[in-house]
């Protein structure tokens, strides 16, 4: 059996021209059924949590459900704005529960992605497509991760909904006024990052020479073989544009901690 990794040209090409458009294209057809069987292998997987009908819409990414729980749209931050869309989208449709990652948050809420009625997609993407919700900082696998940050970027293109808005706007690393006003709260920042120190258990990305005055992304060393095998080397960033999301807190100049991969976004 020929393998996806394995496909070569056959030897009938070499040796007999006429057939040689016939092969190619057999050829070419299975590469790209090998490249459709490895995207599917890199889909992103959720598990199974069961049914249930929403009651009401509580804010943009919270629902109560007719059985009493709240549920907590994993994967997306939202704004006041983003109500009347979950609304629209979801209303007292039934919703078909799936999870990646912790069944429930430390409130005891219900985190999981909504598939309304037999949609294949989740509210979390519709949310993302109409750009009335921004990827949070941590999904859990980097295939999630992926497909909604390709929505996300696609309606900041297209300045649809949020971002239409200035104040959602990705935040300028040297922009250190408006980094501060923004302390603790959830914000995307791009720059270029001057250079990459590691400092006992801790990397730090910065973007300026002070870090008691520019902003910084915090990454813990242990956790850089995760980053770098999602392709985000830490060390690799000095000298690259780059965007982080998350929370942003204040230790001498601003910082986000990165916990995870999918957080950082090359952007050249």
């Amino acid at each position: 059996m020929r393998h996806c990794n394995d496909i070569r040209q056959p030897a009938a090409i070499m040796k007999r021209r006429p057939i040689r458009t016939i092969a190619l294209a057999a050829f070419a057809l299975a590469a790209i059924g090998c490249s459709a069987k490895a995207q599917n292998a890199a889909a992103c997987k959720l598990s199974p949590l069961g049914a249930a009908k929403v009651a009401a819409v509580l804010d943009g990414g919270t629902l109560m459900l007719d059985d009493g729980r709240e549920l907590r749209l994993a994967g997306v931050e939202v704004a006041a704005a983003s109500r009347d869309a979950l609304q629209a989208l979801a209303g007292d449709r039934p919703l078909r529960l799936e999870r990646l990652g912790p069944e429930q948050d430390r409130y005891g809420r219900l985190v999981a992605y909504a598939f309304p009625g037999d949609a294949p997609q989740s509210l979390q993407a519709s949310l993302l497509e109409q750009g009335r919700a921004r990827v949070s900082a941590r999904i859990g696998a980097k295939p999630c991760a992926d497909a909604l940050l390709t929505l996300e970027r696609a309606a900041r293109a297209a300045r649809r909904g949020l971002w239409a808005d200035p104040n959602f706007a990705p935040l300028q690393a040297e922009n250190l006024t408006q980094l501060q006003a923004e302390r603790g709260r959830f914000a995307l920042v791009e720059g270029k990052v001057l250079s990459v120190r590691e400092s006992g258990a801790t990397i730090y990305v910065n973007y300026g020479r002070r870090w008691t005055r520019d902003f910084t992304v915090i990454i813990l060393k242990r956790q850089q073989r995760t980053f770098a095998a999602a392709g985000v080397e830490p060390k690799q960033l000095e000298g690259h544009r780059i965007r982080v999301r998350g929370w942003i807190e204040q230790r001498g100049g601003p910082i986000i901690t990165a916990e995870a991969p999918e957080q950082i976004e090359l952007i050249e």
